[in-house]
């Protein structure tokens, strides 16, 4: 069975996914549907659980964005676009990332995206964030959606994010808003069909000169039905000459049992229908079943206003094909919720606040009696995006901004992607002996990710595993040049054997430990590179920070020997960010022009040091001194890896100095290809330098 199906779907062109029954309806019943589409759609969940139910479902809605993945995957070939769509695939694009490293993924929602402090309620908002941003692009209906989801992966993963994109583990991910249409050349051949015209025949005869008000929806709290039936109410009250003229045809679809949202409606429709009816004039019409086609295009042509009051809703394709529907001559206004993803392009249509009882009746009445011409004029504005913004100019725009997305970075300026079997086999050249390795490496955001409190960001086992067989191997020279301070270094990366450290950007240096004549081992000091220097300004600088630290929440100051930061990483993001160059400008204007000291930008913080000492002049000291030994052995490889502004003085430092192995130097920066850098090649994460060092200490034990 599975094969002829198979089969039959590839004559398609299509593939199918394969899933228990079990697995399939917690993935779209469980998880899909009942926790994210609530949440999408503004709507908290209305019962407490354990976190039982919620926990399997979550595993069976992996399951099967793994089972897509992998079917992506087999069949990926190079140049590919992989477009992967909506809520019930939140996680398959990182699942594809991982598999494809350097595929197009492109990622559309065609649910609403909600404002961040609703999307933060979802258990696992950081799995379905981090499960998006595995594609290069990410499509939403409308900016504003876009900027919801900005703004959470900005205050839930503590992204650098731009009003364009998010910048994510060392990726950049564009973010945009690609309005969906419809196929119009469809519409109009399904509407010109005999089986139309008759069921508009038959829907003439059911009510002879009425004006005909319509609303289609799902059976869905979110449609707005009840809203909508409360201002038709209002409507009636308010202008009693229109009660026996008018009528409100609306038709649900059930596709999930809303037994209270029935019972509801049902209460409301006979409401009106009771205080506003007679044996002769019904003045709601209320059809809860499947309606066919035909009949839904003979409604569309009939009526004389479609009204859609949806409290939040992503792409609705009623409002579209009403106005095809009504382009033979009919041009009935639009009256539409202004929480609709359509709202925002469908400029000639009558916005309404569905919570706004007495303005959608009001609305009701202003389509009723609105001028011809003026009637034109809107239908005008909707026709022309309607047949300019189809469903094929939606895809061919989507696709075209993904090929334009791998292109965005100057391929001739970019940094490539650190060969690693190049890496290691020139690693492995350097004959013993006669040859010296210098490995030169930043700590937070290069051996360790960058976290919120800088106290957490702690060597992990790999690391100093990796570290100490590096140290061990005679040949090599290791340094960790960082920006921490003394008590920091010592404590946790003090005790490898042969591993030299720097503190505080250059200030201090302690060379390794080195052998006694009895065979134990002796601790270097610490040099102090700043003796003779004014550090008066310090507590000038300290008072700056403390004022912008006690209006910026989540803020804090960190005094070192020789320098001051002011960190925000746990701020919040937009303010935070905004507050930060408040201080920069401040520091630069009044302070820094008559100090010998400079700013350092960091990633979530501000840094003020002595202008005279950096990262760099370390590099050039280690690089002398190398190049300068007296031994028969030379220095033949190099390399030195950091992740932000402050080691980019490093880099600079080696292109400039001649003595450094320009044929075996390594320079890697950990962040995206686009970055501007001093560095030749990049990783994007600190774990792949961790596993290359890995790798690199592995060879002297093969050897």
């Amino acid at each position: 069975m599975k094969s002829s199906l198979t089969a039959l779907l590839a004559t398609k062109h299509a593939i199918p996914v394969f899933l228990s029954d079990d697995c399939a309806k917690s993935h779209y019943d469980g998880y899909s549907k009942s926790t994210l589409w609530p949440l999408l759609h503004y709507q908290l969940w209305d019962k407490a659980t354990d976190g039982r139910v919620e926990h399997a479902n979550w595993e069976d809605y992996l399951a099967v964005n793994q089972a897509f993945a992998d079917i992506a995957i087999s069949i990926y070939q190079d140049g590919d676009i992989v477009w992967i769509h909506d809520y019930h695939l939140f996680a398959t694009p990182a699942l594809v990332r991982s598999a494809l490293p350097e595929a197009a993924i492109g990622f559309f929602l065609h649910a609403p995206f909600p404002s961040s402090e609703i999307f933060r309620c979802l258990p696992k908002r950081r799995e379905v964030l981090e499960g998006v941003l595995g594609a290069n692009l990410v499509g939403f209906q409308i900016y504003s959606y876009a900027r919801h989801f900005i703004s959470s992966c900005t205050r839930v993963l503590g992204c650098e994010s731009s009003p364009t994109g998010i910048h994510h583990r060392g990726f950049a991910v564009s973010v945009g808003a690609f309005p969906i249409g419809i196929d119009v050349d469809k519409v109009r051949a399904f509407r010109g069909r005999d089986e139309v015209e008759k069921k508009k025949s038959a829907i003439r005869d059911l009510f002879p000169g009425k004006k005909i008000v319509l609303g289609r929806d799902h059976l869905d709290p979110t449609k707005g039905v009840v809203q909508k039936l409360q201002a038709f109410e209002r409507f009636l009250h308010r202008y009693p000459a229109w009660r026996d003229r008018v009528v409100l045809v609306q038709v649900t679809t059930a596709r999930h049992e809303h037994p209270k949202l029935e019972q509801r409606i049902a209460e409301v429709v006979a409401r009106i229908n009771g205080s506003f009816g007679s044996i002769t004039s019904v003045p709601v019409h209320y059809y809860n079943q499947a309606l066919d086609r035909a009949e839904f295009y003979a409604l569309l042509e009939l009526a004389d206003i479609a009204l859609i009051t949806s409290t939040r809703d992503g792409m609705n394709t009623t409002s579209y094909e009403w106005v095809m529907c009504q382009e033979r001559g009919g041009h009935g206004p639009l009256i539409l919720s202004e929480f609709t993803g359509t709202a925002g392009s469908l400029s000639g249509a009558i916005h309404v606040n569905p919570w706004d009882v007495d303005g959608v009746a009001q609305s009701i009445h202003d389509a009723l009696t609105l001028a011809p011409e003026d009637r034109d004029v809107k239908y005008r504005q909707l026709h022309e995006h309607v047949t300019a913004c189809t469903s094929t100019y939606w895809a061919q725009s989507f696709v075209r901004e993904i090929r334009a997305t791998m292109q965005l970075p100057d391929r001739s300026s970019s940094t490539p992607y650190l060969d690693i079997e190049a890496c290691i086999s020139s690693y492995a050249q350097v004959p013993k002996g006669s040859g010296r390795r210098l490995l030169m490496f930043d700590y937070d955001g290069t051996l360790t990710p960058i976290v919120t409190t800088p106290e957490a960001a702690l060597p992990s086992p790999e690391m100093l595993k990796a570290l100490r067989s590096l140290c061990a191997d005679r040949t090599n020279r290791v340094w960790i040049i960082s920006g921490r301070d003394q008590t920091f270094l010592e404590t946790h990366l003090g005790t490898i054997p042969g591993l030299g450290l720097s503190a505080e950007h250059g200030c201090f240096m302690r060379y390794p430990s080195t052998m006694s004549k009895e065979g134990t081992e002796e601790e270097a000091p610490w040099i102090n590179l700043t003796e003779g220097m004014d550090f008066t300004w310090m507590e000038e600088i300290k008072r700056i920070f403390d004022y912008y630290t006690e209006r910026t929440q989540g803020s804090f100051v960190e005094v070192k020997q020789c320098s001051v930061t002011w960190h925000y990483r746990k701020a919040d993001p937009a303010y935070g960010e905004f507050q930060a160059n408040e201080c920069q400008n401040h520091l630069e204007n009044a302070v820094l022009s008559k100090l010998p000291i400079e700013i350092l930008v960091g990633k979530k913080n501000l840094e003020v040091r002595p202008i005279a000492l950096n990262k760099g002049e370390i590099v050039r000291r280690l690089v002398q001194e190398e190049t300068t030994h007296s031994s028969s052995s030379s220095l033949q490889w190099l390399m030195c890896a950091g992740d932000d502004k402050t080691d980019e003085d490093m880099f600079r430092a080696l292109r400039k100095d001649k003595a450094a192995p320009k044929d075996r130097d390594w320079t890697v920066t950990i962040g995206e290809q686009e970055k501007r850098t001093l560095a030749r090649w990049h990783v994007r994460q600190p774990e792949q330098l961790i596993s290359l060092l890995g790798q690199l200490a592995a060879t002297r034990e093969d050897s």
